[in-house]
């Protein structure tokens, strides 16, 4: 096998020519992307595009980084704030309706335990899936291999190093659930703070426009 087989694979691989080119033309695109001017929304939509061809509605706030571009897919509505990292050595999968706050970390790649084995140069890449509706807070990491389900939320700087369920806050290092999320949730802005009356007109407004 070559090397991007053994990769795409999820075994033992070496970056080699071949895969450090299709790096390079990564990174000459996100270079692009980050040199634009933060404010023009247009030209960074569409040039993140070129980055992430696997993607709809999408909209990460540059700097923004990834090794390959092409082993990421994003769903419908995505969002991500500035200076978060995507080691897409192997797929990162996020479905539709997700948040990521700054400094968020999708790393699928590892190395091997022992340092004999690590010397050698070899590596690993294992698949990340996150499901739809899910917010990760600021400096979130989240190791080779994790799903996360549907309706999640991962609090600030948690390590997410094993699958979290749908439904649930998770937080810490390593990260663990919390609780449930349920529908005495629904009207909560912040810890036990109510949304406003006027929001939550306007929020109920636009739920029923949007169908």
């Amino acid at each position: 096998m070559t090397n991007r087989e053994r990769r795409d694979r999820g075994l033992a691989y070496l970056v080699d020519e071949e895969l450090l080119a299709e790096m390079s033309a990564c990174k000459r695109r996100l270079k692009k992307v980050n040199d634009l001017d933060p404010w023009d929304y247009e030209k960074i939509v569409e040039a993140e595009k070129e980055v992430i061809p696997h993607s709809q509605d999408l909209y990460l706030v540059p700097p923004f980084y990834c090794d390959y571009g092409t082993n990421i897919t994003l769903g419908k509505n995505f969002s991500a704030n500035v200076n978060c990292t995507f080691l897409d050595v192997a797929s990162i999968e996020i479905g539709d309706n997700c948040m990521l706050g700054p400094g968020v970390l999708l790393c699928t790649a590892g190395h091997p335990m022992h340092p004999a084995a690590r010397a050698t140069g070899y590596e690993y890449g294992k698949p990340i899936r996150i499901g739809s509706n899910c917010w990760l807070g600021g400096n979130v990491s989240v190791l080779p291999g994790v799903t996360i389900g549907d309706n999640v939320v991962i609090g600030t700087g948690s390590v997410v190093t094993h699958d979290i369920p749908s439904n649930v806050v998770a937080v810490g290092n390593p990260c663990r659930v919390l609780r449930p999320i349920t529908e005495d949730d629904r009207r909560i802005l912040w810890k036990k703070e109510e949304i406003d009356e006027e929001a939550w007109r306007l929020m109920r407004n636009k739920k029923e426009t949007q169908g």
